[in-house]
């Protein structure tokens, strides 16, 4: 338990907890962040405005630097996933439908993420890589014929939701309600997106909607196997054990939450980057093949797609000085380490050649590094190669930001063609 001493410690006066915080831009966050990694790199905050916490939650530490983030992502025995890893504290049923094996510690975490695994054949990612290709093709010819836009539903959205679904073989009438239902998991605190329903009521409204869809999915799946991945899911087994319902179920929700929501704002913040860094985006379109692997760490690196991941202590432990008592949570500032002067030289610069780029944009290493960042990176390539060799004059102007803690999500941002 907490002692009576360490519930009058201060909270930090550079507050990264209020709403308004998190509607600023990230440059304007940066500021925050940069004096907290200098002078206080482990800092002491109320729960992040907005959230759904108890009175019991009094705080949280802010892990702001790039070295003690991938330390507390890579020491599971001390900072656990498996009460959760947003900023919710939400009983232990709706936690294992909302997060899978994302909120899990060992051995559950290893079990289930090796069954998942062991879906993802080479042959079904051999074959997924073809078709993002053509999709990414198909979505570049439509932007043609279009014309000016918003690039967000235009472009960005749409190839992570068509790649995600196009391996569960989601039938195509299904998925736009999925991936309505993915967006309120990570954006029921804008008042866009909540459109005056309580926060927990559109956080539930979106999970009951996945759950429904990927488990009623499964289920036909069961009587109808097909060559997808949710038929591999059923099929899948490790140790002579299979995945439930339940498990398959909170598979679907992750897939469709981190699938779609991640890759679709990292397109769009990359191709606001290329416009705001001509250098860089001619640097990348002369020699494509060539520089495109870096330029890729660097558009997760600047975008920062996921901003916060937190963890709950275990037992007590020091950091740079300060006591975190067992029971206290932690949060990893992903947006804040990927900007760190110590692991980055002149980190404010969008550098498409930047290597190395240690960026913790895919987590900080240890066992919940992201599982799907390669199917990422392809889908990355794959619709910058589209974009910048066929609309060599594309442009974007400035994006509307969601209002959240979580992800760093583009809700609209115009674009014009010629």
């Amino acid at each position: 338990m907490t002692s009576i001493i360490e519930r009058k410690r201060q909270y930090d006066p550079a507050s990264v907890s209020p709403l308004s915080f998190w509607a600023a831009t990230a440059e304007e966050r940066e500021a925050t962040f940069k004096v907290l990694r200098d002078e206080r790199p482990i800092s002491w905050h109320p729960p992040l405005e907005g959230t759904l916490t108890t009175p019991e939650q009094e705080g949280i530490w802010a892990i702001t630097r790039n070295a003690d983030i991938a330390q507390v992502s890579k020491d599971p025995e001390t900072f656990s996933s498996a009460y959760g890893v947003q900023q919710e504290e939400v009983p232990e049923d709706i936690l294992d439908a909302a997060e899978s094996f994302l909120g899990m510690d060992a051995p559950r975490h290893t079990r289930l993420r090796r069954l998942v695994s062991a879906a993802f054949t080479p042959r079904q990612v051999a074959k997924i890589e073809d078709q993002i290709k053509s999709q990414a093709a198909r979505i570049v010819d439509d932007l043609l014929d279009v014309g000016d836009c918003d690039f967000v539903s235009q472009v960005s959205k749409r190839l992570p939701m068509w790649t995600i679904y196009e391996m569960m073989g989601l039938p195509e009438e299904h998925r736009e309600a999925a991936a309505h239902g993915a967006d309120g998991m990570v954006s029921w605190a804008d008042p866009d997106v909540a459109g005056g329903r309580e926060a927990g009521q559109v956080l539930n409204d979106s999970l009951v909607s996945l759950l429904s869809i990927g488990m009623d999915f499964a289920e036909y799946r069961r009587e109808h196997p097909g060559d997808d991945l949710m038929t591999n899911l059923l099929q899948a087994e490790v140790d002579g054990q299979r995945l439930t319902d339940e498990e398959i179920g909170a598979f679907f929700v992750l897939l469709s939450v981190a699938g779609n929501d991640t890759t679709r704002n990292t397109i769009s913040l990359a191709m606001k980057a290329l416009c705001d860094f001509p250098d860089q985006r001619e640097a990348l379109v002369g020699d494509f093949d060539g520089t495109i692997k870096t330029a890729i760490e660097e558009f997760v690196r600047w975008a920062s797609p996921v901003m916060t991941f937190r963890r709950t202590v275990l037992k007590d432990v020091e950091l740079h000085g300060r006591h975190i008592s067992a029971g206290e949570w932690v949060v990893m500032f992903y947006a804040s380490g990927n900007r760190d002067e110590r692991a980055f030289v002149d980190p404010a610069k969008f550098d498409v050649r930047r290597n190395p780029n240690p960026h913790v944009g895919f987590g900080g290493g240890g066992p919940h590094f992201c599982m799907g960042n390669m199917l990422a990176k392809t889908q990355l390539r794959a619709i910058f190669d589209q974009l910048l060799n066929r609309v060599p004059k594309l442009q974007v102007g400035d994006p509307t930001f969601l209002v959240g803690n979580f992800v760093h999500g583009v809700k609209s941002m115009p674009c014009t063609v010629r």
